[in-house]
């Protein structure tokens, strides 16, 4: 079961603002179609050689790795348009 309103705008009225209403489920017709779902395949087992999963610290080391990658292009980024006549303009000058 499901309640709730709606308002209108000033030049388009609802004349029925408050609802109700019931979700009626075939659970028969629901249960047949979860019988045939497949399961996902894993593409990345976390599994080390010991059986733990190790799906936080890898994360964590593609996050960190990302960082400094990240860092490392921004750095030549900067030098790159630092050592272009046609480009230091772009960079802020610090006083």
């Amino acid at each position: 079961m499901f309640v709730g309103s709606v308002s209108d705008n000033f030049d388009e009225r609802i004349e029925q603002k408050i609802f109700h209403a019931e979700i009626v489920v075939d659970n028969a017709k629901v249960s047949a179609e979860t019988k045939s779902y497949k399961s996902i395949p894993i593409i990345t087992d976390f599994t080390d050689e010991n059986g733990n999963d190790r799906m936080k610290e890898q994360i964590q080391d593609n996050y960190s790795r990302i960082k400094v990658e990240i860092k490392q292009l921004i750095k030549d980024e900067l030098k790159r348009i630092q050592d272009d006549p046609k480009l230091v303009h772009l960079l802020q000058q610090r006083g």
